[in-house]
């Protein structure tokens, strides 16, 4: 009798909000949209130890390292089905990555990176908000698409790197 009993007890009332509390018109239109996580990054003081751990150890497929002498680094991508992890080495001594290992000696999270419909549209909206972009205008990442970096006092103590999908 007691599952009989409980199947017959109606369901508990749900409150949704009403229209007018609605989240959607709480959101300003943009001229541009976030999209999904692209990868995040991490600075690595051993390449290969980094590289192995992911590929011999975790089973994960690894790219070939590339190097990026406008960036100051070297890149490898750890392919994770729904995102990437993007393994960075320095690459010469003024690298970004060679100053936060000065800080991080074991190395750490650097970065994320979010893919953005429209990367102009969003640098002008965001310098708007007083968000800080680390150079005038975007630079080639390692996708071979524009790319720019929010200050991360900005962006709540983390790097973020904006893409052009």
């Amino acid at each position: 009798s007691g599952l009989l009993t409980r199947l017959q007890t109606p369901a508990p009332t749900i409150r949704t909000l009403s229209s007018s509390n609605s989240f959607s018109q709480n959101i300003a239109s943009y001229l541009w949209k976030l999209g999904r996580l692209n990868h995040v990054a991490i600075a690595v003081p051993d390449l290969e130890k980094a590289q192995s751990l992911y590929k011999d150890v975790l089973g994960a497929q690894v790219s070939e390292t590339v190097a990026l002498p406008e960036h100051g680094v070297y890149t490898v991508f750890v392919e994770l089905g729904n995102t990437k992890l993007e393994l960075l080495h320095p690459l010469g001594e003024k690298s970004p990555i060679a100053s936060f290992l000065q800080k991080n000696k074991t190395g750490g999270m650097h970065h994320i990176c979010i893919e953005v419909d429209d990367i102009k549209a969003a640098m002008t909206e965001l310098k708007k908000k007083k968000i800080r972009i680390l150079s005038e205008e975007p630079k080639i990442g390692a996708h071979g698409k524009p790319v720019i970096f929010l200050h991360p006092k900005d962006c709540h103590g983390v790097l973020v790197e904006l893409e052009q999908a």
